[in-house]
């Protein structure tokens, strides 16, 4: 990552919750799991929700082969990836002040495809130890056929910019202060709940050690 961001990646608004360096652009990207990949094609723009992985300064992203987003991708189109994670509701004491927590990141870039059998494994088992560590070792490799259905491509972080919100509302020091209104944060909890087996999975099957990790060992 440039240490000073392009224009095309500088926060205007509220500068203050920018950062541009790379451990706070990696901090978010860590924090996600779903993308939204912007790009045009046919002079019609389109947005994607897509799975990532971070893997080291790449962004992973991976799917069919025949899909129009990564055959436009695959052939170096200009893309935008953008990750955003809701911490939690900001009431103020005002419409106009009421918020919310987050934090963001915006790459701008192109992606390139990861070519040859090795080459492609190797990033798909990246991508699955990014997503849930341990589980590429409990099941089955893709077959070759699966390897050429499946398209994985690569971004390197270069231009980014991420934008966080913290905090409680902003109208502490406003006539709004004085209104006998609560105000204050709400936070967004999150966790896994306990995992619901496959219809069709055999009596007497334990949960896979990654799955476990995830569960704290308790199926359904």
């Amino acid at each position: 990552m440039k240490r000073q961001p392009s224009a095309r990646v500088r926060v205007r608004r509220a500068p203050k919750r920018a950062r541009y360096d790379r451990a706070s652009i990696h901090r978010v990207l860590d924090r996600g799991c779903i993308a939204h990949v912007s790009f045009v094609s046919d002079e019609q723009p389109y947005c994607i929700p897509t799975l990532y992985a971070r893997v080291g300064n790449r962004v992973l992203i991976h799917g069919s082969s025949a899909s129009r987003m990564v055959r436009v991708l695959a052939a170096g189109a200009p893309a935008c990836l953008a990750v955003t994670i809701f911490d939690g509701w900001v009431l103020a004491r005002s419409a106009f002040e009421t918020s919310a927590n987050y934090d963001s990141v915006a790459l701008l870039g192109s992606f390139r495809p990861i070519e040859g059998v090795e080459e492609k494994l190797g990033a798909l088992e990246a991508f699955m130890e990014v997503v849930l560590p341990g589980r590429w070792a409990e099941v089955r490799s893709p077959s070759r056929q699966e390897l050429n259905g499946t398209a994985i491509l690569e971004m390197e972080i270069d231009e980014a910019s991420v934008k966080t919100r913290n905090g409680p509302p902003d109208d502490d020091e406003s006539p709004d202060a004085e209104r006998d209104t609560w105000a204050g944060v709400i936070p967004l909890t999150r966790g896994y709940g306990l995992p619901e087996p496959a219809p069709g999975l055999r009596a007497g099957i334990a949960l896979s050690p990654s799955i476990a990790r995830l569960s704290g060992g308790r199926p359904r």
